[in-house]
């Protein structure tokens, strides 16, 4: 993710963006006032950048495109309940409240 001075380290391996999307997902629910909007985009657009250039890097290879695929498919359930309001952004992100999550229809 960011280092001390506010830099982007790139994501390579497995456990990276493993780890990495653990940390993202905290940023996002961090209420500090260093973990601005901005801040918060930021490392998203980064994560999402990394993580495609290493499905592409690897999709000869079975084994670690299905690896990464899954780490794409955490990401696009997260980014879902960021869109839907799930309370996982902060208030302090906008002013506006979040819209709530839409309710799901049941099967009869």
């Amino acid at each position: 993710m960011f280092d001390k001075s506010g830099q982007w380290i790139r994501l390579e391996t497995f456990d990276d963006f493993d780890n990495g999307l653990s940390d993202l997902i905290d940023l996002w629910s961090s209420t500090s006032k260093t973990a601005t909007k901005a801040v918060k985009e930021s490392a998203l657009a980064h994560f999402k950048e990394d993580l495609e250039a290493a499905a592409l890097k690897w999709i000869d290879n079975r084994a670690k495109s299905k690896k990464y695929a899954s780490i794409g498919k955490e990401l696009a359930e997260f980014e879902e309940a960021l869109t839907e309001g799930s309370g996982v952004a902060t208030e302090a992100d906008s002013n506006t409240p979040a819209a709530p999550a839409k309710a799901k229809k049941q099967k009869v």
